[in-house]
């Protein structure tokens, strides 16, 4: 009897958070114990939330988030710790999550399972642009910057975009200036010729 064919987990599709979200939001200020609910939502309707608590001591103790949720009609409790490393431009602090599974610093953690740890903590799992084959991941490529023309030309021409650090232009710009070139490139009649093969 042959194998049931299965298909990987994607990283794309999983739920996952995000330091800057904790951040953004106000849990990371020095000295707290902060408490809420985090939603996961497509297309406006929450499908998934989980709650969790952020402590960020002073020194000695270490900061921390904790995540109590149900997965499967499991309750779940556990701690992550979080790590800051001094900013290579010397202003301030930069956050981090420690898998406790693979002890990675990292700055996104992936909903996989039922817990949310370092991508690396997953076996079998990939991004989608892995499961293309090789020729169709240049096409991919291609047809991505293509239908992305008018986002890529938004993102390049926004208001706080930092086009250069001392003296030369930033990696986030280089970047973005590349894609829109690559999409310029492309005839007007792209698709079509696809199409027609």
């Amino acid at each position: 009897m042959p194998k049931p064919f299965t298909l990987p987990t994607l990283f794309d599709e999983v739920k996952t958070l995000n330091i800057s979200f904790l951040k953004k939001h106000g849990y990371l200020k020095p000295n707290q114990w902060q408490t809420g609910v985090i939603n996961w939502t497509k297309r406006g309707e929450i499908i998934s939330s989980i709650s969790v608590g952020v402590g960020t001591p002073r020194k000695p103790q270490s900061p921390y988030i904790e995540f109590d949720y149900k997965y499967k009609g499991e309750k779940i409790n556990y701690r992550v710790q979080l790590v800051t490393v001094n900013s290579n431009l010397g202003k301030g602090e930069i956050w981090y999550f420690l898998c406790p599974r693979t002890l990675k610093r990292c700055r996104k953690l992936y909903l996989i399972d039922g817990y949310l740890f370092h991508r690396s903590a997953f076996s079998g799992c990939m991004y989608e642009v892995q499961t293309f084959s090789k020729s169709n991941r240049g096409l991919n490529k291609l047809c991505k910057e293509y239908f992305q023309y008018e986002s890529l030309y938004c993102q390049l021409n926004q208001k706080h975009l930092k086009k250069q650090y001392s003296g030369k232009p930033t990696k986030k710009y280089l970047k973005l200036s590349q894609q829109m070139q690559r999409a310029e490139r492309l005839p007007p009649d792209f698709i079509e010729r696809l199409l027609i093969r």
